[in-house]
């Protein structure tokens, strides 16, 4: 904030300097400084004695009083933004705007402006219609941006789809991550309305815009659960080990039910010891802990975890293997 309001109070003097380089005229130089209005010096002082407060209401006297300070509304509008002046950085951006001698690059701005200031006010149907408008222009990159911030919000999928498209089409940046996740979100929409085929199209589109996409895998593997199709849900899971694996500790509880509903548990815990030898993680020693407890004993767990917590100590680990020593210590 300080730097800005250096750079606003500096004008004038740059100018004066500029005078000094192209004349050294001392006479010229007196004769322009005379014509600076007064507010610049009286706003310098209040910064140079740490009263930036009164710098910018200076500044501000400067704007009403010199209509033609169009930069400087625009400056000062930003600085209210930044400083949660909400409501005067509209007030400033929206005086911009209403005004007939703008240019057509000016008026740009000032939508683009305000269309931030009503975002950062939580107005987004606001922010969203001044976004809009930005369509066709120079300045329609940068509003892309805020757009898809603004659908995120309202949970618009579809047009943050739409919006990230156009994103990268301008950017040249990949947004599938992101459109895939939207279009989980579109399928879990479906799953509440129980539409399934549309949210397996949903999902199935959201592994075309991302085939690491993690979550349409789980998703499409809870939509096989919903439906008794044990079989189809753990395959869905499994493919998670070769899309990234570090995530398989989200489905490792999933995996034990689905094969506890097919009869063989066991069977499952053998898969997530494998899963644990491959990808040792706290989260996956934890539900395998559990599983152990729940479908053997609770003796054979403690031996199976005090196995893996030898191999990768951690203290969570040594946790765990407390916890079933306890546990272990109270049915004997």
């Amino acid at each position: 904030m300080t730097f800005e309001l250096w750079w606003l109070l500096g004008l004038p003097l740059f100018f004066v300097l500029g005078w000094m380089a192209a004349r050294i005229d001392i006479k010229d130089l007196m004769s322009e400084s005379r014509g600076l209005p007064l507010s610049y010096f009286k706003g310098l002082n209040f910064l140079l004695n740490e009263q930036p407060d009164k710098a910018i209401e200076t500044l501000l006297e400067v704007a009403r009083n010199d209509p033609q300070t169009v930069e400087l509304h625009f400056s000062l509008g930003n600085l209210f933004r930044r400083r949660g002046e909400v409501e005067r950085a509209i007030k400033m951006h929206q005086n911009l705007l209403d005004r007939p001698d703008l240019d057509r690059k000016q008026r740009l701005e000032a939508v683009f402006e305000l269309g931030q200031d009503f975002l950062k006010a939580g107005f987004l149907d606001r922010a969203e219609n001044l976004f809009v408008k930005l369509k066709g222009t120079d300045l329609e990159r940068q509003g892309l941006s805020f757009l898809v911030d603004i659908y995120e919000q309202e949970k618009d999928w579809e047009k943050a789809i739409e919006a990230s498209r156009n994103i990268h089409k301008f950017h040249k940046v990949s947004k599938a991550k992101e459109i895939a996740n939207y279009y989980c979100e579109l399928a879990l929409i479906s799953l509440e309305k129980f539409d399934y085929s549309k949210a397996e199209g949903d999902l199935s589109q959201a592994m075309r815009e991302n085939r690491k996409c993690v979550r349409s895998q789980i998703i499409l593997g809870d939509i096989s659960l919903r439906n008794n199709d044990f079989d189809r849900a753990i395959e869905c899971w499994k493919k998670i080990e070769k899309q990234d694996p570090k995530y398989l500790s989200l489905v490792a509880q999933r995996l034990i039910d689905a094969y506890e509903a097919k009869g063989k548990a066991k069977q499952g815990l053998g898969l997530l010891a494998e899963y644990l030898s491959r990808y040792p993680s706290y989260d996956l020693l934890n539900i395998f802990g559990d599983g152990v407890c729940k479908f053997e004993s609770t003796a054979q767990s403690y031996k199976l975890v005090r196995k893996e917590v030898v191999k990768n100590p951690t203290l969570l680990g040594l946790n765990k293997l407390l916890e079933l020593q306890i546990l272990d210590t109270k049915n004997n």
